[in-house]
């Protein structure tokens, strides 16, 4: 037993000493922040892949402004274009810190499967990055670097990660749900469109884009993106000007809640029931307001939006497009069968929606 223990000892020892072939030092690594895919620019390859790499610094109180690294390579797929950058550099690409993908939005416009099935495989940026369709081109985005920028993390990361800006207008997917609702029956997966302004100095997110299989991609306005971000991820912030004769108002909703199901007559769908509760205060007025008139200002809000909403759910029937998921729900209602969801798509673009709003507004602000 003693020989047994001083041999254990001994082989403890000598492994402590040696080194794992697999492992290198963080100096011999950098770290990719963002992926940028478009198409390519000449006949050698299909697509241009652009990859931002954050160049590390020794403090980060002395660095006034951020420092990147930019790989520009063109391939018949991704993958060999990622190996052929590897080349490029003489570290270690590491994406363990992807946080961002965009996509050039002529790219979504076709087959997305040939090029997206490479990033829907990485383990490592699955449930990090955040997918975003750039215009005009994903290198020109990667690229704008604003004022302000700090040096351990990029602009987007702020946007669509609820740790700087919040706003219904900002609709955030990560890789993993943009994957979900692109491959799933009965929903349509959203990104949000990422632009830049004419000097390219300023990222501006504000509108959105559907995304579905074998048909064209549908965008959504700055309003329409509003709509559909504040309902389906309950996001407050939503702005809403109301005209009458007497008064213009203008309101802030900081909560929102939709609920819905979808009803059934003789095992077919036979309407679409939505019920959208709202509350907030009034943020602006060109007149003096009366707090025992808050029930009042609360029936014309409601009225107008559901107005605002009803537009918004017919021209996505028009369009044969379910953001939403109304399809998906209409499958977790029953069994399976062959044919079920060849019903609920003959039957969508008719489906009459029975929708409630309720807005209640809670103060008319604070003038002190």
């Amino acid at each position: 037993m003693k020989v047994n223990i001083k041999l254990l000892v001994t082989i403890l020892v000598i492994a402590s000493f040696l080194t794992g072939c697999g492992f290198k030092d963080i100096d011999n690594r950098i770290f990719v922040t963002g992926i940028g895919i478009d198409p390519s620019e000449n006949e050698e390859g299909k697509y241009k892949v652009t990859l931002k790499l954050a160049i590390p610094v020794s403090t980060i109180q002395q660095e006034k402004e951020p420092s990147y690294q930019y790989l520009v390579h063109e391939g018949d797929n991704i993958e060999e274009a990622v190996r052929i950058l590897e080349t490029h550099t003489d570290k270690t690409l590491e994406f363990g810190h992807t946080k961002i993908i965009l996509v050039n939005e002529k790219l979504l416009e076709g087959d997305i499967k040939e090029f997206m099935d490479y990033l829907f495989r990485r383990g490592d940026i699955q449930t990090i990055a955040w997918v975003g369709a750039a215009k005009p081109t994903a290198e020109e985005i990667l690229r704008t670097e604003p004022k302000g920028e700090s040096a351990v993390i990029s602009p987007l990361s702020k946007f669509f990660g609820n740790v700087g800006t919040e706003s219904p207008y900002i609709v955030s997917t990560y890789l993993y749900e943009f994957r979900r609702s692109f491959y799933s029956e009965g929903i349509d997966a959203v990104l949000p469109i990422v632009e830049s302004n004419e000097s390219g100095s300023q990222l501006i997110v504000n509108k959105s884009i559907i995304v579905k299989e074998k048909r064209d991609s549908f965008h959504l306005s700055s309003s329409l993106t509003r709509d559909f971000n504040a309902l389906a991820n309950n996001i407050g912030g939503y702005s809403v000007k109301l005209e009458t004769d007497e008064l213009n108002l203008v309101l802030n909703l900081i909560n929102v809640n939709m609920k819905y199901n979808v009803n059934k007559k003789n095992d077919q769908p036979a309407s679409i029931k939505v019920n959208v509760k709202m509350d907030g205060v009034v943020s602006q007025s060109d007149k003096r307001l009366h707090v025992e008139n808050l029930d009042e200002y609360s029936k014309l809000a409601s009225k107008e939006i559901k107005s605002e909403l009803e537009k918004l759910f017919t021209m996505l029937q028009e369009e044969e497009l379910d953001p939403f998921g109304f399809g998906l729900k209409y499958r977790t209602m029953q069994l399976y069968e062959k044919d079920m969801f060849d019903k609920w798509e003959q039957a969508y673009p008719n489906l009459p929606f029975d929708l409630t709003v309720d807005v209640s507004l809670k103060s008319t602000g604070t003038i002190q």
